[in-house]
């Protein structure tokens, strides 16, 4: 057997993926929260511009680099059924979301974060995972795979036997992560972790 003629390679098809990325990140600049509501699934970025000790040295150094790289998806699209959507508020809600998690925090402002977003709706939203995919593996965001559980929702009750994430280690505040019980890292070891983070991009 051959593998090498089961392998299926498109300079055309990186080419949309690179074409989309360059479109989000010239996208303007958006302060959290937004400020009015809109229809639309996509991809986004969040940047941090502020003076919490352990990521001064991260992010006032680079604007650019954002901390968190997240997608919003129509309703039913992890069944293969979702493909065009009317009337979907998911990015605008995705991001409401987020603000209000970085506003429950005790030692974050909201008012230091922003983001850039890109809505595709109809046969662009089948890029959404392939584009918030490229993204994080270009910027390595902090958030996304090194300090991890920002983008949690609450389990539910029944589900708090379990611990609480590194990023709410970091930022309490959240009222249902402070229902967790399960073992978690302490503030100092997630703060240390912070410190042997490595950018992209």
């Amino acid at each position: 057997m051959n593998l090498e003629q089961h392998i299926f390679k498109s300079d055309s098809f990186q080419e949309l993926i690179e074409e989309a990325v360059i479109f989000l990140l010239a996208t303007p600049i958006e302060h959290l929260p937004l400020d009015s509501r809109f229809i639309g699934t996509g991809v986004y970025a969040i940047y941090y511009q502020g003076a919490f000790p352990a990521y001064s040295a991260i992010y006032q150094s680079n604007p650019n680099l954002p901390i968190y790289v997240g997608k919003a998806v129509p309703t039913g699209w992890r069944q293969g059924r979702a493909k065009r959507i009317v009337n979907d508020f998911a990015l605008y809600r995705r991001l409401r979301e987020h603000s209000r998690s970085i506003d429950s925090s005790s030692n974050l402002e909201l008012s230091d974060f922003s983001c850039r977003f890109m809505i595709l709706v109809g046969d662009e939203a089948d890029l959404i995972g392939i584009v918030e995919a490229a993204l994080i593996r270009k910027y390595n965001p902090l958030w996304n795979s090194y300090i991890d559980g920002f983008g949690n929702h609450d389990p539910g009750s029944g589900r708090y036997n379990q611990a609480k994430s590194e990023w709410d280690v970091l930022h309490p505040g959240r009222g249902w992560a402070d229902k967790l019980r399960g073992n978690a890292p302490t503030t100092a070891e997630v703060t240390e972790k912070v410190k042997r983070y490595k950018i992209n991009g």
